[in-house]
């Protein structure tokens, strides 16, 4: 008989790519991960893994094994929640990953509806940008999440079923006296000069900006970078740089900083994404159901 746990552990191998990652977050060392894939190879009677080199990786068969676990696991759930009762009212553990600023615009409220309407049902909130959150739904790690369909480096595949959920706009973020925080949309290029705040390196919003800026012929000059938009708003606010942020996260009724639109438009299509297989239990429904459009904060320039 096949043993679940082996099972998500070589998800997860496939998933991750390396016996040491999937240690890391299975909170395992990575001779018990590779103790238990032997098994898991005995219980199956197939080579599952075979060496390159000082790595492994899955052979064919356990290519489509993987495959067939998430599945398997995926139904184990679903068989699970139901014997619980869960079909009838949402109950239980959600695991929600969203990028920052949907955390705050979409994941906390809807958080706070469901507390009131389905007591028994707890949300845990992950603040987990695109390039975190959906290798994180794709092994277990989140139920659903928040994300970007825009994110490239990271394409959502065939194994995640997606619902949009919002447009959410780019903006130039420049300090008030700005002698280009002026009103109407601006062409990147008149900004090549300027000192750019950044998200950290391979981060959507990082890559994205690198890009746009890199198509009005320039490289910016980048004097900061911040995991965290706060830091990238008071960066501006000092008159220290300009940046590139999405509207939910460009906050001007706290932060004294001007916003532009950009004359040729940009914005990235905010979905929710959940693995794919059997219907999701009620509770990530109910979750699910919850979310929407964020209210819109006004961010009308300044000038």
């Amino acid at each position: 008989m096949l043993n679940p746990w082996r099972l998500r552990l070589l998800t997860q191998l496939d998933a991750l790519g390396t016996v040491r990652a999937v240690a890391q977050a299975a909170n395992l060392s990575p001779s018990s991960v590779s103790q238990q894939l032997s098994v898991l190879e005995s219980e199956t009677r197939t080579q599952l893994l075979e060496r390159t080199g000082r790595r492994v990786r899955l052979t064919s068969a356990g290519v489509i094994l993987a495959q067939r676990a998430r599945a398997i696991l995926d139904h184990m759930d679903s068989v699970e929640t139901e014997l619980l009762g869960f079909g009838e009212e949402p109950s239980g553990l959600v695991r929600l990953g969203a990028f920052q600023s949907a955390v705050h615009t979409m994941a906390l409220p809807a958080a706070q509806r469901l507390a009131s309407r389905h007591p028994q049902l707890q949300v845990q909130l992950l603040e987990l940008e695109p390039h975190q959150s959906v290798p994180a739904l794709r092994i277990g790690e989140a139920d659903l999440i928040i994300t970007t369909t825009d994110f490239g480096e990271l394409p959502l595949g065939p194994d995640l079923d997606l619902v949009p959920l919002d447009e959410d706009p780019v903006l130039l973020v420049l300090p008030p006296d700005h002698p280009a925080a002026g009103r109407g949309p601006v062409d990147l290029a008149a900004l090549a000069d300027e000192p750019w705040a950044f998200d950290i390196p391979q981060s959507y919003m990082a890559n994205l900006a690198l890009r746009l800026c890199r198509q009005a012929r320039f490289e910016p000059r980048i004097v900061g970078r911040f995991s965290n938009y706060t830091l990238s708003l008071q960066h501006v606010e000092a008159g220290l740089a300009v940046a590139l942020l999405p509207a939910l996260a460009a906050h001007t009724t706290r932060y004294q900083v001007a916003t532009r639109e950009l004359a040729t438009p940009v914005s990235r299509t905010i979905t929710a994404a959940l693995r794919r297989g059997t219907p999701p239990r009620a509770a990530v429904r109910a979750v699910l159901d919850e979310l929407g459009p964020a209210p819109r904060t006004p961010t009308a320039t300044m000038g």
